[in-house]
């Protein structure tokens, strides 16, 4: 059939019945203006929800699969929605539907990688949640499904979709606050003393598949301090510095125009709480650019207050310093220091965004570029390159060391044990494509 044919005129023409028809429409991407599109969402529970309660206005957009290896999360979101919304414990069963144009997944780290390339070879656009990966091998090879089959995939670092931040991005990049030299951002939250607690390991709840959850991880029994949510503490699954500091990062690097950094390391431990997490409670990771600039990221989970005057990330000029978040911004002016003359050196500027729900608009956008083919606000290179220096950071934390890295080669220069952390080998029967 020719391109010029969408789902819609098939579908009054009576062909809905040829599922080989539906299958090449979907994989060429061809839907029209008008039509619904078809999607899955994966992993339902924390994040995933909120995705799920974000895309439901779209009424150009119809759910037609939920899939959690967890059943509670299934059973609450099928009684939500009702209808002949189908459910699944695997992920396969969803994306190997000929009928589904697009997924959401929203599962822990350590599955973004396969499920996003299971599906762009099965001709699905992507919606991933940040961080895009679990390490740096595989952030890649996600670029590459994406590419080789002509998939939309956007990441959910949704500050991209704010039509503020484009504004201020062209106004330091044109000079506005003079050079930046020092970038900053944080997560703190205090979590002392007892964290996430401790608990002993035991059998799984009822209708979770463990086994599954784990997936290419190595095996360990279940414990209650990994699922549900608190993953983002152990690093076989997460990391704090991935959870919160990619948002961050993309962020910075958007607004600055940098795509890598030049070197990177990190100091920091489990120095107060006591829980069961194997990530640090304090840690400081410092990023230098080849431009000329630092980034610094903070994780103090031992204590909780404010490290910047406001806003959530810092942008120190030369001019002027921008404290901004994804709804406001505002821009303080330097005053000559040392043997200068104390005038302002630039305007005091403060700015209010009227976007709205960020998530929302993310995933609009998204839909939007199912239909047309353009490239999503948050494309999954620019996702890939800000989870870079999350991983990164982690590497050198690990190995404690600093290193540099080639961003073109995608390697660490200056030490091949750190090189060893770039990907593991999985657990079986789990590949990458």
């Amino acid at each position: 059939m020719s391109s010029e044919v969408t789902r819609r005129s098939f579908m009054k023409r009576g062909g809905a019945a040829t599922v080989g028809l539906v299958t090449s429409l979907s994989a060429s991407g061809v839907i029209g203006a008008n039509d619904r599109i078809r999607v899955g969402f994966i992993g339902i529970a924390n994040r995933g929800g909120q995705l799920i309660e974000a895309a439901l206005p779209n009424k150009d957009m119809e759910i037609v699969a939920l899939c959690d290896v967890d059943k509670r999360y299934i059973d609450r979101w099928k009684q939500k929605l009702g209808g002949d919304v189908a459910t699944y414990g695997d992920f396969r069963r969803v994306i190997e539907r000929d009928d589904i144009d697009a997924v959401f997944i929203a599962t822990p780290d350590h599955w973004h990688a396969i499920q996003s390339v299971s599906a762009c070879d099965a001709g699905k656009d992507v919606f991933v949640e940040k961080p895009l990966s679990i390490t740096i091998v595989e952030g890649r090879r996600m670029v590459e499904a994406a590419r080789r089959n002509n998939r939309v995939v956007q990441v959910g670092t949704h500050r991209r979709s704010s039509t503020m931040l484009p504004q201020l991005a062209k106004l330091i990049q044109d000079g506005g606050i003079g050079k930046v030299t020092v970038a900053q951002c944080y997560r703190i939250s205090n979590m002392y003393p007892d964290g996430i607690g401790i608990a002993p390991d035991s059998d799984p709840p009822e209708g979770l598949d463990w086994d599954m959850w784990l997936g290419p991880r190595p095996w360990r029994p279940f414990n209650k301090n990994i699922h549900p949510y608190k993953f983002r503490w152990w690093k076989e699954y997460s990391s704090q510095v991935g959870n919160w500091g990619v948002h961050y990062f993309d962020l910075i690097r958007w607004l600055l125009g940098e795509e890598a950094p030049a070197a990177v390391t990190a100091l920091g431990g489990k120095f107060a709480v006591n829980d069961a997490r194997d990530i640090p409670d304090t840690m400081e990771a410092i990023f230098e650019f080849a431009s000329g600039r630092l980034m610094l990221f903070g994780q103090y989970e031992a204590s909780g207050n404010r490290a910047l005057r406001s806003g959530e990330i810092e942008l120190r000029g030369t001019l002027g310093t921008v404290y901004a978040a994804s709804g406001s911004y505002e821009i303080i002016p330097e005053r000559a220091g040392q043997f200068g003359d104390p005038k302002p050196l630039c305007e005091r500027t403060t700015v209010s965004s009227k976007d709205g729900d960020l998530t929302a608009k993310h995933i609009r956008n998204f839909l939007d570029c199912v239909k047309s083919r353009e490239k999503p606000n948050a494309d999954v290179e620019d996702g890939h390159r800000s989870t870079t220096f999350s991983h990164l950071a982690n590497i050198a934390l690990e190995t404690k060391s600093r290193i540099e890295w080639d961003p073109a080669r995608e390697r660490i220069t200056n030490n091949e044990v750190a090189n060893q952390l770039l990907h593991y080998e999985y657990r079986g029967p789990w590949k990458l494509g």
